[in-house]
């Protein structure tokens, strides 16, 4: 059997169509159900803070527990327009400093307050839920990013607990080719490069 190729450390992997992209999140029942029951957020949604979106499936299980963390009980899977993505990171800035990415730490801090969106890189996870030698993208949307994202972006949200209580059940009973079976289908995107995309070189906090 043929290994497949170890992705690149840093690589925007989301299941996605021709014009959409989805993402993940995490809610109380409260927010989540509404959401998925009427295909957008509801006016509860605070469009003021700072929310994270996550393109992969399997980082999502890991932040919520795969839905049995408190208040993230439900899982919405979150299709936006892909134009809306490629906007977020054409006005992001990583939510770390990192040198020979920017050219000092007052430049990257004076970007932050400038920018509605932050790019983060995290261990992509396994089945398991343990780390993987490369990243995740996780997307910080705050300001006209957030608001842009509930109002404009946003082409369908569904309730996908069901999916990752199934997942989760097969990992426990060792069935893992049927979990693997069940995941969403995630492949690179092909997206203009942001500029916030780390090279492969660069280091991580």
């Amino acid at each position: 059997m043929n290994t497949p190729p170890t992705p690149p450390r840093h690589e925007i992997r989301a299941h996605q169509t021709a014009t959409t992209v989805t993402v993940y999140q995490a809610y109380r029942p409260a927010i989540g159900l509404p959401a998925a029951r009427d295909g957008r957020f509801p006016a509860a949604w605070k469009r003021d803070r700072m929310t994270w979106i996550k393109p992969s499936f399997l980082w999502m299980m890991y932040r919520c527990g795969w839905g049995t963390k408190e208040g993230q009980e439900t899982v919405l899977a979150v299709e936006i327009a892909r134009s809306g993505l490629e906007w977020a990171l054409a006005n992001a800035e990583l939510s770390h400093y990192v040198r020979g990415v920017h050219p000092d730490q007052a430049t990257w801090k004076r970007s932050l307050r400038t920018t509605p969106a932050r790019v983060q890189w995290d261990p992509e996870r396994d089945l398991d839920l343990n780390p993987l030698p490369y990243r995740s993208l996780q997307l910080g949307l705050s300001g006209e990013a957030s608001r842009r994202y509930a109002d404009e972006w946003t082409v369908s949200i569904r309730d996908v607990t069901p999916l990752a209580h199934e997942v989760h059940a097969a990992v426990r009973a060792g069935e893992r080719e049927r979990a693997a079976a069940l995941l969403p289908v995630e492949t690179p995107l092909d997206l203009p490069a942001p500029r916030p995309v780390l090279p492969a070189e660069a280091p991580v906090a």
